[in-house]
């Protein structure tokens, strides 16, 4: 079996939360969602755990960091080219996102952008030229 990721996120808006990553390409995998958890299937091995600040905190006695104000990941999803990565963020941003809170970087055999989902998460959205890493 090939490892998965899940990757688990409080969230203050379920539903918000879910507009957002289905513009960037999730569905909804009810089989591991309810009113305080929802899966979000990015592909066979990633999965983003959008969690209720009540539901995260059944896993943690820590504090929820505020993303907002500090940064406490960064998260990339590459897509198949620089067109789609422009697209996918305008998308995210019609979903409640905001662009590039990070600089942009365009290293010619790499292109991307960066969005803050509505809890203060930041997500790298980015193409790699497949022919490029084939020759490092």
């Amino acid at each position: 079996m090939p490892k998965m990721i899940f990757v688990n996120l409080p969230v203050t808006e379920l539903s918000n939360s879910i507009a957002f990553y289905t513009a960037i390409g999730g569905s909804r995998n009810p089989q591991f969602s309810d009113d305080t958890a929802a899966c979000m299937v990015l592909s066979e091995s990633i999965h983003v755990m959008l969690l209720t600040h009540a539901k995260y905190s059944t896993f943690t006695t820590r504090p929820i960091a505020n993303t907002h104000a500090t940064s406490a990941s960064l998260l990339a999803l590459t897509f198949d080219s620089r067109d789609e990565v422009n697209a996918t963020l305008d998308l995210a941003v019609a979903a409640g996102g905001l662009a590039d809170p990070n600089p942009q970087q365009d290293l010619g055999f790499m292109f991307s952008r960066s969005v803050q989902d509505p809890d203060g998460h930041v997500w790298e959205i980015f193409w790699m030229d497949p022919t490029a890493l084939a020759t490092t």
